[in-house]
């Protein structure tokens, strides 16, 4: 059959369309992973330090060249801001935020959203519009904490929460701790609000406090291993040796006191940072490529570390 010469055209211009369309465009190309930034409280503390090597191991798994920067807020919500305002204006791919305050960072995340920049908040929840959360699962922290309390008081004693900066991942630790000893009338809380800053010399002035104020406590829950560790010292060096503190993190530095007779500190809630900083990038690069995580928060599981299986711990170590 003979067509038209315009027909003919017709189907040509069509056909070619065809093929330009399942041809790769420019358009869909993958997104590079030039430049990673990484905020979080305080890199002298280790678990903050493994979030950085992981992130750093999975980004350069992506790009062997990619620029890597980690800062330290040291719990600051100004200095974070100023960080996060700097991160945009050098022109970052990719920014890991570890909130020093889930709320008063919100108009730094809305700022490098503006910019076209993917935040992922890791370890804590932040407000402003981030594309991801990547944390440990605090909750169930707090729970083995509570649990451990619990079992070992045989439901009855009382108990202080050495609390700590306003983020989430601190009040889903307590509030995990709390579920689980409400479940016992006779254990009492006696101080659930202190907030100790996350950091050793806080454990030791806010657990001196309540040592002085309370003649009688039987545990102490520390929201981090830093303010267990400073609670351990304080509880020492006032004689009070008859008490016991959980505590979470799972750190190398906790490690050698839960082998130790004489310390006080007698659980922590083991985390993996190292893995939460890789899958905060993996997902991160994946919503940068228009691939979003099935939830919008990834847990990471935890276990409880105590003075009994210690020696089976294999620690955060790479």
């Amino acid at each position: 059959m003979n067509f038209p010469s315009i027909f003919r055209f017709g189907i040509k211009s069509a056909f070619g369309m065809i093929l330009l369309v399942g041809l790769p465009s420019p358009l869909l190309a993958e997104k590079k992973l030039n430049s990673l930034a990484v905020t979080v409280w305080d890199l002298g503390n280790p678990f903050f330090m493994e979030i950085a090597h992981g992130a750093q191991a999975a980004a350069k798994e992506i790009n062997p060249s990619v620029k890597f920067t980690a800062e330290s807020c040291n719990y600051d919500v100004n200095n974070q801001t100023n960080q996060m305002d700097n991160f945009v204006a050098s022109g970052v791919n990719l920014i890991l935020l570890g909130a020093a305050d889930s709320r008063g960072i919100a108009p730094a995340v809305a700022r490098a959203k503006a910019a076209g920049i993917t935040v992922v908040a890791i370890d804590v929840a932040a407000e402003g519009g981030v594309d991801a959360t990547v944390t440990s699962d605090d909750k169930q922290a707090g729970e083995l904490g509570g649990k451990f309390v619990a079992d070992r008081f045989k439901g009855k004693g009382n108990v202080v929460i050495v609390n700590g900066p306003p983020v989430s991942a601190v009040s889903d630790r307590v509030e995990g701790f709390l579920g689980e000893v409400k479940k016992y009338p006779d254990i009492k809380i006696l101080s659930q609000d202190q907030n100790a800053g996350g950091s050793r010399d806080g454990g030791i002035r806010v657990m001196t406090d309540l040592l002085t104020t309370f003649p009688k406590i039987d545990a102490a829950f520390a929201i981090n291993d830093p303010t267990a560790i400073g609670c351990d010292l304080a509880a020492r060096q006032a004689k009070r040796n008859k008490l016991f503190i959980v505590s979470v993190d799972g750190s190398p530095d906790i490690v050698p006191l839960l082998k130790d007779k004489d310390s006080l500190i007698a659980a922590s809630a083991a985390l993996d940072p190292y893995t939460m900083g890789q899958k905060a990038v993996q997902i991160g690069y994946d919503i940068m490529n228009g691939k979003k995580p099935v939830n919008e928060r990834t847990l990471i599981p935890v276990d409880l570390i105590t003075k009994e299986n210690v020696e089976q711990y294999k620690g955060w170590t790479r």
